[in-house]
């Protein structure tokens, strides 16, 4: 039998009261705790647990389409799927890194090395995948991976357009061209909703919409993709047979201004990024300057017209084949004597053309000359666009007034050469040019009156004709006027010997303008480098089937063509 003392029991409900007191005290503790992440870190709480199953998605939709002024398409998003991770929820063994590893053709380390920063909610493990390569990873039921839906720039045409069109980066932001320089229109805005996925990472519940998506805008171009066509194989078939080491075609509608055509060699597929480099993606006829030779001419003889210095029937002496200008020499190819002003054009007389346009002010001169457009950029709106070089005429010395009416001293590109002949085909106008699409008359500024502005072109014509330079611009059934350019390189300050830049800028119909077409062929090598002999055939092909797919009526007999005889340019500048 056991006996209890006193002692014991009060010992015993000491120890009890020790034990309820820490169990209060650890109760109001508790109660404590709770009311303080209930009350003072609710916001915490509720983050750490919809962060276990609530995600913000992005959802995206197409950029905006550009497409040429018939709607055809020429730059297009498509969908594609893109492999995503959220490392914190990774679990996968090491076989199925490896079966996931080989589906990307990626290395596993790679993956590893990835998904190895468990802080991250988030990472691409590879962009743009395969459709059927997103179709097996999603069917693998991976935990913490799952698929974007994103969207890849294709271009139909190819290289065709390239240098117009420009491209996207992996993100859909414009780099180059059109892409570039319209982005904010073309852009779509990312959409944004919260969602609850489970535990595989799929989407069982949306739960709110946070920010609404923006449809990217559709771009209608002003280029013609028959004729860009045409311009372009016409342009790469040149440069092959000429070896030349680069080129540059324009095609303007003669009375808007609208760019119908425009490319360069070398060029580049947009579709196949790993093509491209800093040779092949230069927009050449809007990035590079050139001196243009007597493709300048006009202008020179414009302004003397313009004044009442010349007329058409104006004989200028061009014996004895040589002139100086202080120390030094203007020449032509050979003494060719009396020429008329008309004959100074069709014969591309240096001499002729440096006489006219020394009897000016050198401030008449500039300023026409800066009204044409040369020395300001054509206003196309591309980055890094040329504006060319026109020195103030304050500068100027005498012979370098006269080297400028033929096209030395002076630097434009192809796109503001081209431009500056829209003075000849709309009576004086010069028009602004542009690569949308224009659905009402535009504007131009008045730069020589009407009477030069025909004047001109009836010279111009005589250059396709017997006795010019380019009779090789013929073109069947329709007549022609233009004018060539032969100038030597200039390189590092220095006039290259044997390197050429040919060129011809023409338009047709004559009575009553269609087109302009402006040609520049680099370099050359393959014996000829004349522009009649060059370039001119170019415009040829091209204008040939130009108006023929624009279905312009004739204004010539079918039978107008006759080639000889001709005057070859052998002379700088001619």
């Amino acid at each position: 039998m056991t006996h209890y003392s006193a002692s014991n029991i009060t010992m015993s409900a000491w120890r009890s009261r020790i034990l309820l007191a820490m169990l209060l005290i650890g109760l109001l503790g508790l109660v404590g705790r709770a009311a303080y992440l209930q009350g003072m870190k609710n916001d915490f709480l509720r983050q750490e647990g919809e962060s276990r199953y609530s995600r913000i998605v992005e959802t995206s939709v197409n950029r905006g389409m550009i497409t040429d002024r018939h709607g055809e398409v020429l730059a297009i998003s498509t969908p594609v799927a893109s492999v995503c991770a959220n490392p914190r929820e990774m679990d996968a063994s090491n076989e199925q890194l490896e079966n996931l590893a080989a589906l990307l053709e990626m290395d596993v380390t790679e993956i590893q090395k990835r998904i190895a920063d468990k802080r991250r909610g988030f990472v691409y493990l590879k962009r743009r995948v395969l459709p059927e390569s997103a179709d097996d990873i999603a069917n693998m039921n991976l935990p913490g991976v799952f698929l974007k839906n994103e969207y890849q720039r294709f271009y139909p045409a190819k290289e065709m357009a390239a240098h117009v069109l420009g491209l996207t980066d992996i993100d859909d932001q414009g780099q180059e061209g059109v892409e570039r320089e319209w982005q904010e229109k073309l852009a779509s805005g990312l959409g944004k909703r919260r969602v609850i996925r489970d535990r595989k990472g799929r989407i069982v519940e949306d739960v709110e919409k946070i920010q609404a998506l923006r449809q990217g805008q559709d771009l209608i171009l002003s280029l013609d993709s028959g004729i860009q066509h045409l311009a372009h194989s016409g342009l790469k078939h040149a440069v092959e047979a000429h070896k030349a080491e680069a080129g540059s075609i324009v095609v303007l509608d003669a009375q808007t201004g609208e760019v119908l055509a425009l490319s360069n060699l070398p060029v580049y597929n947009p579709n196949r990024r790993a093509t491209i480099n800093d040779a092949n993606r230069r927009n050449r006829a809007l990035v590079d300057t050139f001196e243009p030779g007597s493709t300048l001419k006009p202008f020179a003889i414009a302004v003397a017209m313009e004044v009442g210095q010349v007329s058409p029937d104006t004989i200028v002496q061009t014996a004895p084949g040589t002139f100086k200008v202080g120390r030094a020499t203007i020449r032509d190819v050979k003494d060719k004597g009396k020429l008329s002003v008309a004959q100074v054009i069709q014969e591309s007389s240096n001499i002729g053309t440096a006489k006219i346009a020394l009897s000016l002010p050198a401030q008449t001169l500039w300023e026409i000359f800066s009204r044409s457009g040369f020395g300001v950029p054509a206003g196309i709106g591309f980055p890094g666009e040329a504006k060319g070089e026109l020195r103030p005429y304050s500068t100027w010395r005498p012979i370098e007034q006269a080297t400028m009416s033929y096209g030395h001293g002076i630097s434009v590109s192809l796109l503001q050469l081209a431009r500056a002949y829209t003075l000849f085909t709309t009576g004086g106008e010069l028009k602004p040019v542009s690569l949308l699409k224009k659905n009402v008359p535009v504007m131009g500024q008045q730069v020589i009156s009407r009477s030069t502005a025909l004047a001109m072109s009836n010279m111009l014509e005589l250059v396709t004709q017997p006795g010019g330079t380019a009779p090789l611009a013929q073109v069947n059934g329709y007549r022609v006027a233009g004018k060539t350019g032969t100038a030597h390189k200039l390189i590092n300050g220095r006039y290259a010997e044997d390197r050429y830049i040919s060129s011809f800028v023409g338009y047709a119909p004559v009575s009553s303008p269609r087109l302009i077409i402006a040609v520049m062929l680099d370099e050359p090598s393959a014996g000829q480098y004349f522009g009649g002999a060059v370039a001119a055939p170019v415009f040829n092909k091209v204008m040939t089937g130009a108006l023929r797919m624009l279905n312009v009526p004739h204004d010539a007999p079918a039978n107008n063509i006759v080639r000889f005889p001709a005057t070859l340019e052998v002379e700088v500048g001619g």
